[in-house]
Order: structure tokens, then sequence, then C-alpha cells
């Protein structure tokens, strides 16, 4: 088996930024659905894959899509595919399940008749009736959204979101993906200034200098499916030599975040030491009604408290008419806020040029987008 379906799953709303991750990395064809986009690859780009995507939650093999309305229609196709290809002889494999508007709508008994017939067909492989589920893990999801029935195994494990680097957080901290696809939609660029007054634990200023440094997000962590046999060792070890390798060690991103909370400070740095970005962020404790805004072309990327998660809500309030008051003084500096706060435009001042909804974790958001002046071209 060489050539596989794979699908990248997203937060709603990215996905956008991971299909053009994906075709970044040579993927063109591609079928993009609510929180997916699933496209053909090798057995070989799912090291690649896991360790560059940086909006993608994670990335799963596609098993196999059929209609079932009824279970015996659910244990029959689910034993027609090819499992053995897969799932070696002492597989650890675990059924989990969702079923969304579709005739089958208990999810237990689902998962359980999709694990029959996966035994079921593990038995005419192997030709043994027992089995250990002493060796690798793989995780097998059943979802079934309006009688499709779609079976993915997942190659990545722990979510995409988890780099490596934050060993350390503050309360309500947001998703590396989410940091990454909110750089992805804006204009920035490692030539102009980043500045993200509210950063707590850096998130966004980390992300913001990876990408510009084009470090892969992967390249320090661990994957579920190293231990398949199906996947060569070479394979991830040509996959992290190749993101070594496109590291921009000279680029040196001008970055500033800052913060109210000297403890958030703090482990913003140790995280972006970690992240290996720590001499491209200049971290500083400042509440800000003390930022000054001292050149033009600035871009700023923040996600500031809002009151649903922490703060006090005239606080919050507060803080979102100084961001209007700062940045409108300068047409040249374009504006990035990630909030749940319906009343945000209002208490900033002035509509956004393009807003986004999205979902940080199962909190709905939107992404308010405000487009300075371009930078003139240079000559």
């Amino acid at each position: 088996m060489d050539k596989v379906n794979l699908t990248a799953t997203s937060t709603f709303g990215l996905e956008a930024v991971v299909k053009r991750e994906l075709k970044n990395l040579g993927f063109e064809k591609q079928t993009v659905t609510d929180g997916a986009i699933e496209f053909e690859a090798k057995i070989s780009d799912i090291p690649k894959l896991n360790i560059n995507l940086r909006a993608a939650d994670r990335v799963l093999l596609v098993m196999g899509k059929f209609k079932a309305y009824s279970f015996e229609e659910l244990f029959e196709n689910t034993k027609k595919l090819p499992w053995g290809d897969i799932l070696p002889i002492d597989a650890h494999f675990t059924v989990t399940g969702k079923s969304v508007r579709s005739t089958l709508y208990s999810v237990p008994d689902c998962q359980s008749i999709v694990e029959k017939a996966i035994v079921e067909k593990l038995k005419q492989k192997y030709k043994i009736n027992w089995f250990e589920k002493s060796g690798a893990v793989y995780k097998i999801q059943v979802a079934i959204l309006k009688d499709t029935v779609t079976l993915t195994i997942d190659t990545s494990g722990a979510a995409l979101h988890k780099r490596g680097y934050r060993e350390n957080q503050v309360a309500a901290p947001l998703k590396e993906t989410m940091a990454a696809a909110m750089i992805d939609l804006s204009f920035w660029n490692p030539e102009r200034l980043l500045l993200d007054p509210c950063c707590g634990s850096g998130t966004i200023p980390i992300e913001a200098a990876m990408a510009a440094k084009n470090i892969a997000p992967g390249l320090e962590r661990k994957f579920v499916s190293e231990d398949w046999g199906l996947i060569e060792p070479i394979y991830w070890k040509n996959a992290r030599k190749e993101a070594f390798s496109a590291i921009k060690t000279e680029v040196m991103p001008k970055i500033t975040a800052s913060d109210i909370d000297p403890r958030a400070i703090e482990i913003a740095k140790i995280n972006a030491e970690n992240a290996g970005v720590d001499d491209v962020i200049d971290f500083a404790v400042k509440p800000f009604d003390s930022i000054k805004i001292n050149e033009h072309y600035g871009v700023c990327i923040s996600n500031p408290p809002y009151a649903e998660r922490m703060g006090v809500l005239e606080e919050v309030e507060q803080l979102y008419r100084d961001m209007g008051r700062l940045f409108r003084t300068d047409k040249t500096w374009s504006v990035y806020i990630i909030t749940s706060h319906e009343g945000f435009e209002r208490l900033y001042g002035k509509r956004a040029d393009k807003k986004r909804k999205l979902f940080n974790g199962n909190v709905k958001i939107d992404y308010y987008q405000y487009f300075g002046e371009r930078p003139p071209k240079k000559q």
C-alpha cells in the first residue's frame, strides 16, 4: 500500500489556511468539507505532513467511506476494508465514534460493531482467534454523517497544536494552531514589526517567529505513527533532515510582545527559548496604556482577554477602547484581534475591514481584521 487517502482536520473556519498549507507542501488535489481537507498522498508523506503543518489539528489515514443504514451494512462494509495491510498482529487498536443526523445514532453500538468487524478481518489475515493488542497504538474513528460512514486512523497522536515548546502556560491559552492561522491570515511578513500587546504565554509571537524562520512546528515532537511498521523509520529521518535544512537561520524578524502580568512574561520567555526563537522576540512587562507606536507599517496580532474567560468586563472593554485609540493614530498599522466579545467593533471605534468566525476550543470567536496602508514597494 503506497498511495493512500489522508485527511487534515482543522478548526472550523480555518479550512482555507490548511488547504493553502497543503498546496505549499505539494498536495494540489483536495476535497474540502467543514473542518477537514482530504487528499491523496504516499505513505512516505505522513511524516512530512505531521512535522510541517502549522494550522491543522491532525492527520488521519482514511480507510474507507460508505453508506450504512443498518448495523449489518456497517459490519460488512467495515470488514471489506484492508485492515490487515495496516494493522500488525499485535496492534493495540481502539475505536472511538460520532454520529450526526444518521440512522445509526448509537455511537457505542457503532464502535462495538466496527471493532468486531476489524477483528474478524484480522482473524482471516493472521489465522488466529485472539489478539494481545500489545504493540503500537492505532486510534480508529468511525464518523457517521447523514448515513455516510468514514473510517480513519489517527497518524498524529497528540493533537498537532502540542508543539512541545509550551511547557508552561497562563489561564485561557490560545492554541498554537490558531495562533499560526491568525498569522497566516494577516499581511505580516518578517520585514514588518509585529506587536502582541497581550501576549500571555507568548504563543502568537513564538508562532510568528517560527513561521518567519521556517522552523517546522513538529520538528521536536513524537507522533503515534512513528511506531507503525507501515512507515519506514527512514521516512521520518528524511522528513526531519529536510525540515532542519529548510530553517532560515539568517532571517531575524522584529517582534515585540508584552503583557501586564510579570508571571506571563516569564513563562513566555521560557517557551520562546524552548522553541529556539528567544533571540528574535523582545518581551516586556507593560500595561497597554503605556505602549507607544514609534514606527510605521507595523502589524498588531493579539488575543486580548475577553470577559467570558478571564478579567473583569469593564476592564476588558476599556482595553478595547484603548486599542482603538492607539492604532487609529497611525493609518499604516494593520491590526488583527481575536475575541468573543460581540461589541468589540463598537468599543474599538471602527468597523473591521474583514471579520472571520472561528472557534477557540468551544468558545465562538471572531477574528477582526483592520487593514492599514501597504508599505511602499522597494525600488
